[in-house]
């Protein structure tokens, strides 16, 4: 699954630390869902497109 966090994160001048202790989980976290290794679970994937102020859909591409 292809994501828009890093871009999304560069615009509210987050960092992939700042990103992770405002969801709740470790900065290895959201380097792995950020590079499309790991698909975050429905719970967070909802509170990365929140804080990132967007929808799941506008985060996360989802591919057939």
């Amino acid at each position: 699954m292809k994501t828009r966090i890093k871009e999304l994160r560069a615009r509210h001048n987050l960092t992939q630390q700042q990103l992770a202790d405002i969801v709740g989980v470790r900065r290895e976290t959201i380097v792995f869902v950020e590079s499309g290794k790991y698909n975050p679970s429905l719970k967070l994937a909802h509170q990365i497109a929140q804080t990132l102020h967007a929808t799941i859909e506008e985060v996360f591409v989802f591919e057939a």
